[in-house]
């Protein structure tokens, strides 16, 4: 029997990862924030922001940031993922893998899940950066990794370059099942209702049970699907590599609506409100329509490609853009209400919570964000 997450012990750190933590908006345990992948952060952000602190790392950072009471863990291309205190940017500890870390990490239970181009999702104690266990796959890990309840078992799960998706059980390292697709799988899988939905370079959404990893569905979705799949009523959201932004009716296996404007790729993943849809495109554009339909609502011209993913807190949106800068738009509108300008391409996605925003960049570095004070 497949259970959705529940309210959880943080061993050692004391921390609750749970809907209740979320809609305070204390925390931001894994990349999108929750299970379902939806980008939706509890809280509320106090413009004018400031930049609190920054952290330099040896390499570009794609990675996005988990944020779990007072710390920060996050990726870099340094082959590091790297534990920073939230108030000050102190580095806690760093913990170095075989290659690149562009998956985000999920922390969870006292430790942190994160996998690595070394072909490993490695498991560490979250307080002090120790190996607990380490996972082989059969190549690379660029997306981040999720995670369900199974019976009296928790699964990790995470894609790889090996074509399969895989559910590792969290306490033990082990194996439990994988999914063989027929491409890479470049994003994380996102979880609802007992499935896991994601996409890959075979040009296909998958829709697996959680039980035993079977596939369930798939749906032509018409070119690659590099970003991950955000979930929500039953409907899946995310962009191709075709131009296009699809909506699919889990249940189904069809299509719901297409959104096509301009004839530029989507790797950025959505974030999903009650009414819209907001999600970047490398037509330089922060798009948001309406979640029933896809009709646009609004654009927000960037001078870069928008890979980042945005997150929506509040009445605000948060995005970086290849174009070096970090916006802040309305909701309501899509108008431009703060903007920070790092000088170097962001691919990072923000993390947000607690009234901060922390992201990384392509100049190795690690921004943190906070209300102006005084």
């Amino acid at each position: 029997m497949i259970l959705q997450p529940q309210i959880a012990p943080m061993a050692r750190m004391g921390i609750l990862f749970c809907a209740v933590c979320a809609a305070q908006g204390a925390d931001w345990p894994m990349f999108r924030g929750d299970p379902a992948l939806t980008g939706m952060a509890g809280g509320s952000l106090r413009l004018p922001l400031a930049l609190r602190w920054s952290f330099k790392t040896e390499g570009p950072v794609k990675s996005s940031a988990a944020i779990v009471e007072d710390r920060v863990f996050i990726g870099s291309d340094d082959g590091s993922l790297y534990a920073l205190n939230l108030v000050d940017g102190r580095k806690v500890w760093v913990f170095k893998t075989g290659a690149a870390v562009e998956s985000s990490p999920l922390v969870l239970a006292g430790r942190v899940f994160v996998g690595s181009s070394d072909n490993f999702l490695y498991a560490l104690d979250a307080a002090s950066g120790k190996t607990v266990w380490k996972y082989e796959t059969g190549d690379k890990i660029p997306g981040a990794p999720n995670w369900v309840k199974s019976g009296s078992k928790t699964l990790v799960l995470a894609g790889s370059y090996d074509f399969k998706l895989h559910a590792v059980d969290a306490a033990t390292g082990k194996a439990a099942w994988t999914c063989e697709t027929g491409n890479y799988i470049n994003g994380a899988p996102g979880v609802a209702q007992g499935q896991a939905v994601f996409g890959g370079c075979d040009a296909l959404l998958h829709v697996i049970g959680l039980a035993d990893g079977k596939q369930l569905k798939e749906v032509e979705a018409g070119a690659y699907i590099a970003g991950s799949v955000s979930l929500a009523g039953g409907r899946a959201y995310f962009g191709q590599f075709e131009n296009e932004f699809l909506c699919v009716d889990v249940k189904e296996g069809k299509k719901a609506w297409t959104f096509h404007e301009r004839d530029f790729p989507y790797y950025s993943s959505p974030a999903v409100t009650a009414d819209r849809v907001v999600f970047g495109g490398r037509d330089k554009l922060l798009h948001c329509v309406k979640r029933e339909n896809g009709s646009r609502v609004w654009s927000f011209p960037t001078r870069g490609k928008v890979d980042s993913s945005p997150v929506v807190c509040g009445d605000k949106v948060v995005v970086g853009s290849d174009d070096g800068r970090l916006y802040v738009v309305s909701l309501d509108k899509g108008d431009q209400v703060w903007m920070y300008e790092v000088g170097q391409p962001i691919e990072s996605s923000p993390a947000v919570a607690d009234g901060k925003v922390v992201i990384g960049a392509d100049d190795g570095r690690v921004y943190c964000f906070g209300a102006k004070q005084g």
